[in-house]
C-alpha cells in the first residue's frame, strides 16, 4: 500500500510535460479522423493592392478593385449591397497583411490558397500579392499556396458602362515560345518553394482556360507535346513530376469565353490528373435576377454527379459562397441579365447555408472511399463578384467559421 502511494505521489508531482510525454509513449498515435483527411484549397483573385504597374498605368497610381467595392450600391429591392471588408480596405501585397490572412485562413481549416496567377506574352500581371505577400509573410509555412493559370484575355470591366465596347487589354492566348518561360519561371521560382502545395509530390498547376491554351499551340497534339516537356522538365529540376489539373466548365461566364466542344476528350488527349470547377455558374444558368443560394447549389451538384466519373481522372468539386458581379458595372445603370458583368446573382447565401453546402459537399466526397479528398472554395476574396469568405461587417467572420466547423482546423504551426 505505502509503495502504491508513493508511485501514485510521484505521478502526481511529474512535470505536466513529462507526463504528457509518458502517455504519448504508452498510447499509439491516433489515425487522423475522415474530415480531417479532406483538403479545403481556396481560389484567392489578387488585384486588391495599389501599384500594380499595368493597373497604374490604366487607372492610376492608387487604384485597386478596392474602389469598386466602395462605389457599389444596391441595384434592384433585397441586392445587398455595398459589402464592406471587417479589416478595411488593406493592401495584399504588404507581408503583414497577408499573414493575417494566413492565420485567419490556417485557424480555420483552409489549406491552400489556389492563387488566380497571370501571365501575357509580355509578362506578368497581379503577381505581387504572391511575390511581396505571401512570399514575404513570416508565416507562410502555415498553409500552402498553389497557382491556377488563369489563361483568359483580361477586358476592361472595371468598371463597364453597359452598351460600350469591350476593350481587350490583354490576350489570354499565349506563343509556345511564352509557355517556355512560364514553365522556366514556374519550376525555378515557386515549385520548389517548400509550401508550394504538391500531391503525391508533384506541384499542382491549374488551367483556367483549355480553348486559350490549345489555340496557343495551334493543335491538340502540339499542347500535348509542350505540356509533357513542362512535366520533363520537372523531373530534371529533381522533382518526380507535376499534378497538372484542368479547370473545366459548360457555360461561358467572361466575354470571348468558349467552351470546348468535347471536354471530356480534351481532358483525356492533353493528359491531366485531375479536373475541377472554379464558381457554380459554370455549370448551372442562374434563372432569377436573385437566385436562390440553395437552388444553386442543387444545379451545381447535378452537374457534380456526372463529373465525378465521367473524365476519368479524379474531380475535385467545388464550393461558391456566392455570385454578384454588380460592382463591376457602372452604378448608375439599369442593372439587368444583359451579360456580364451585367447579369443574375445568388442571393440568400448566409453563414449557416455556406456551412450546409460544405457540409454536404464533405459527406459527398466521403461517401466513396476511395475517391478524392480535395474540395476548393470559391473565394477568399472575390469581393466584386461577391464571392468571397474573408469576414465582413454584416456577418462578421461567419463564413470562415463555417469553414472551421465543418471541417475542424487541425493545430497547425504558427
Amino acid at each position: 500500500m505505502k509503495k502504491t502511494l508513493l508511485t501514485l505521489t510521484a505521478s502526481l508531482l511529474m512535470p505536466l510535460t513529462a507526463l504528457h510525454a509518458a502517455l504519448a509513449e504508452e498510447k499509439p498515435a491516433d489515425k487522423p479522423a475522415p474530415d480531417q483527411e479532406i483538403t479545403v484549397a481556396s481560389y484567392y483573385f489578387g488585384n486588391y493592392h495599389p501599384g500594380d504597374p499595368r493597373n497604374v498605368k490604366m487607372k492610376g497610381a492608387d487604384w485597386s478593385e478596392w474602389e469598386l467595392v466602395k462605389a457599389a450600391k444596391p441595384r434592384f429591392p433585397g441586392h445587398q449591397q455595398p459589402k464592406v471588408p471587417l479589416w478595411g480596405y488593406g493592401d495584399e501585397s504588404d507581408p503583414k497583411v497577408m499573414a493575417q490572412k494566413i492565420d485567419a485562413a490556417a485557424d480555420h481549416g483552409v489549406d491552400v490558397f489556389i492563387f488566380d496567377w497571370y501571365y501575357y506574352n509580355d509578362g506578368p500581371f497581379l503577381e505581387r500579392p504572391i511575390d511581396s505577400g505571401f512570399l514575404k509573410a513570416p508565416n507562410n509555412n502555415r498553409i500552402k499556396f498553389a497557382f491556377m493559370w488563369a489563361n483568359h484575355d483580361w477586358i476592361d470591366l472595371h468598371p463597364y458602362k453597359r452598351g460600350t465596347s469591350q476593350k481587350l487589354m490583354f490576350p489570354g492566348t499565349v506563343t509556345p515560345e511564352s509557355f517556355e518561360k512560364i514553365s522556366d519561371l514556374l519550376l525555378k521560382d515557386y515549385f520548389s518553394h517548400p509550401s508550394y502545395w504538391r500531391i503525391d509530390g508533384k506541384p499542382y498547376f491549374s488551367f483556367y482556360d483549355l480553348t486559350s491554351l490549345l489555340k496557343g499551340f495551334g493543335s491538340v497534339e502540339a499542347s500535348r507535346a509542350a505540356l509533357d516537356k513542362f512535366r520533363a522538365k520537372a523531373v530534371a529540376a529533381g522533382m518526380p513530376g507535376l499534378h497538372l489539373n484542368a479547370v473545366v466548365w459548360g457555360r461561358p461566364i467572361l466575354p470571348a469565353e468558349k467552351v470546348p466542344a468535347d471536354p471530356v476528350k480534351l481532358v483525356k488527349d492533353l493528359g491531366f490528373d485531375s479536373v475541377t470547377s472554379y464558381v457554380w455558374i459554370h455549370h448551372y444558368s442562374l434563372p432569377q435576377l436573385q437566385t436562390d443560394y440553395n437552388q444553386a447549389r442543387d444545379g451545381y451538384f447535378r452537374y457534380w454527379d456526372g463529373a465525378k466519373d465521367k473524365f476519368g481522372v479524379p474531380y475535385f468539386p467545388n464550393v461558391t459562397m456566392g455570385w454578384d458581379p454588380s460592382p463591376r458595372t457602372a452604378q448608375e445603370d439599369e442593372y439587368g441579365n444583359f451579360g456580364y458583368p451585367f447579369m443574375n446573382t445568388i442571393g440568400g447565401n448566409t453563414p449557416a447555408r455556406f456551412k450546409e453546402a460544405l457540409e454536404l459537399t464533405k459527406q459527398r466526397l466521403l461517401a466513396n472511399p476511395d475517391g478524392p479528398r480535395i474540395m476548393n472554395i470559391n473565394c477568399w476574396n472575390e469581393w466584386t463578384e461577391g464571392s468571397y469568405i474573408e469576414p465582413d461587417t454584416q456577418n462578421g467572420m461567419g463564413y470562415l467559421e463555417a469553414v472551421r466547423d465543418v471541417f475542424k482546423a487541425a493545430t497547425k504551426p504558427k
